[in-house]
């Protein structure tokens, strides 16, 4: 297991020697893509966990007006669903509470999409930059006064062309998934937050103390 590790890790950086200095930023970004999905992953599995357990039961006491078993309920849900039930629950105008809450939880919901969003885009274009330098290396080669002897001196600026292009577009594609489904999750969830704030219209009044 260690000999395979080492040998994968030696050809990893045969490859990142090859394909010049673009590739040590597109692989910082793969690994912070990779770190920053585990992280959401974690989020997004409590999140919905609590969706299961608590969010038609919140609906549910939404639609009634059940202030207290809101409040039972909410007590064992740290999620923004449950802050927004218990201050839905609280009465005041329904539309006001949920743009309220909503926007105080919206960096914890969609949170680290900017720099998925920047990653995907950033990371082709790196690839791009990468592939001009190797095509003027290899350029620079053919115009030089000596005589090339060996055919390797020019097609190392063609390697390191194509290996940044093909890094560039698969670090895009790593956190391209990610972001896609990270974008579906933070949808869904604001489609939660306005089910719960109509079901709450009209329903408790003022706000309580």
């Amino acid at each position: 297991m260690i000999s395979v590790m080492s040998d994968w890790f030696e050809r990893l950086i045969e490859v990142m020697e090859r394909g010049g200095p673009v590739m040590w930023p597109l692989l910082f970004m793969s690994i912070l893509s990779l770190a920053l999905s585990f992280e959401r992953f974690i989020f997004w599995v409590g999140l919905n966990r609590s969706v299961r357990r608590h969010y038609e039961r919140f609906l549910k006491g939404l639609r009634t007006g059940d202030r207290e078993s809101i409040r039972t309920l909410a007590a064992e849900d740290s999620t923004p669903y449950g802050e927004l039930a218990e201050r839905l629950a609280d009465g005041g105008d329904a539309a006001s509470v949920s743009v309220e809450v909503v926007e105080s939880q919206r960096p914890r919901i969609e949170r680290y999409m900017l720099v998925f969003s920047t990653i995907v885009t950033s990371a082709p274009m790196l690839g791009i930059l990468g592939t001009v330098l190797g095509i003027i290396r290899s350029f620079e080669l053919l115009g030089a006064q000596e005589t090339i002897t060996d055919p390797r001196d020019i097609s190392s600026g063609i390697a390191e062309a194509l290996i940044t292009t093909a890094f560039g577009l698969i670090v895009a594609l790593i956190a391209l998934v990610p972001f896609m489904a990270l974008r579906g999750q933070v949808e869904r969830a604001f489609g939660r937050f306005e089910a719960m704030s109509a079901a709450a219209t009209g329903k408790f009044g003022r706000r309580t103390p």
